[in-house]
């Protein structure tokens, strides 16, 4: 697991724990699970997925009650991200600011992240 001493993993904004925490009211969830897969065009995605369990090998982030599970494929690209729940005329969702994002597709879907020696010499420096 990816971790340093005294640093969560993610923060989320007082949105997006509002958000969080309404869903695990509403559905009895342990939370939400974050991580990334291969796809998109510019290689990678964000997922988000209910919890019923925890797993132990997650990286568990608890803030003003909500509860986010960084999956331990994830933990390293997630590192210093700011989860936040925006609601426009058109659209409501989560959104993540990344620090280790390089780049993004136009639609905000897909992103590319720095290469791996580079993430881990920034987040341990």
């Amino acid at each position: 697991m990816f971790s340093i001493p005294g640093k969560q993993a993610v923060t989320m904004t007082d949105r997006a724990a509002a958000q969080i925490r309404k869903l695990m009211e509403r559905d009895g969830n342990q939370g939400l699970r974050i991580g990334v897969k291969k796809g998109g065009c510019a290689g990678m995605e964000y997922t988000m997925d209910y919890a019923t369990e925890i797993d132990p090998h997650d990286e568990v982030v608890e803030q003003e009650g909500a509860r986010v599970m960084i999956a331990p494929m994830a933990q390293m690209f997630l590192f210093g991200t700011e989860i936040d729940y925006e609601v426009s005329l058109l659209e409501s969702g989560f959104r993540f600011n990344n620090p280790n994002v390089e780049d993004a597709c136009g639609c905000g879907e897909s992103i590319k992240f720095k290469d791996i020696e580079e993430l881990s010499a920034e987040q341990q420096g």
